[in-house]
């Protein structure tokens, strides 16, 4: 980690009080369904929030959410709190994404796509892993954005780009440029945030699965996958679904499932 972008982390505010309530009620065994609604219903911008997630055609559901006891039933505590999450943590941060040639409103369809992509592909075999998965797609890519202000700050913006040009790889453009990448940098500002261990090892391990601890690497590998599937730019190519689906089958996971996710998610 660069000295530049650490202070930067350090700098960030801590989460908001609704982050930490909806972390403390996850987090604790003896919680429940109810207790996370209760927790949610007393915030309605961010319900409004969740509810228009919730409510994305790449969910696939055929009647509209409209109470967040029907998502949490819907969708499982795991999922709903990366909605929530998502929403929250990206109101910290100012957004200027240009170094990577995408606009916020794109930075917002990316994190939503993988999501979507994590979660019709894994809600019906992998489903006791969307706990962690759900808020990791979501969150994965948040690095970017403190590598983009440190980018432009340095004056780099043309030296990225050629970077990009060079190796056709997001993390290698940013390590070149700016020492660090993307999921390195999100691990790093979720480990200050005080998340739950396992969250950070599978974000930050997410390009070398085999780096994560024993019981982090499936959800490593599924978190890669989903990445290579929706690129940067958030546009699914036969490309990008072919090398996602040569990783799938070199980790030996679900293709069938796969297949039928990528599918709505186009």
């Amino acid at each position: 980690m660069t000295e530049e972008i650490l202070k930067k982390i350090k700098q960030l505010p801590p989460l908001p009080e609704s982050a930490m309530k909806i972390e403390a009620v996850y987090q604790n065994p003896d919680s429940n369904f109810n207790d996370m609604v209760k927790i949610l219903e007393r915030d309605p911008l961010l319900t409004a929030d969740i509810l228009k997630a919730a409510n994305s055609p790449l969910y696939g559901f055929s009647r509209e959410i409209n109470a967040i006891s029907q998502a949490v039933g819907l969708f499982g505590m795991g999922t709903v709190r990366g909605f929530a999450l998502a929403s929250i943590v990206k109101k910290s941060f100012s957004l200027d994404l240009s170094p990577y040639g995408i606009s916020d409103d794109m930075f917002s369809a990316l994190s939503k796509k993988q999501h979507g992509l994590m979660t019709a592909w894994c809600l019906r075999k992998e489903n006791k892993l969307l706990g962690v998965l759900s808020p990791a797609a979501f969150l994965v890519e948040i690095g970017k954005v403190l590598i983009a202000q440190q980018i432009i700050a340095d004056g780099k913006q043309e030296a990225f780009r050629d970077a990009l040009l060079e190796f056709g790889d997001v993390e290698a453009a940013e390590r070149k440029i700016v020492g660090v990448d993307t999921p390195e940098v999100s691990a790093t500002i979720f480990s200050q945030w005080k998340f739950e261990d396992k969250l950070v090892d599978v974000i930050r391990n997410c390009q070398n699965p085999e780096k994560a601890t024993e019981e982090d690497q499936r959800p490593a590998k599924i978190l890669r996958v989903v990445r290579v599937a929706v690129p940067i730019n958030g546009v699914i190519t036969d490309a990008s679904v072919s090398a996602a689906k040569e990783l799938i089958t070199q980790y030996d996971l679900d293709m069938e499932s796969f297949d039928k996710a990528i599918e709505n998610a186009r």
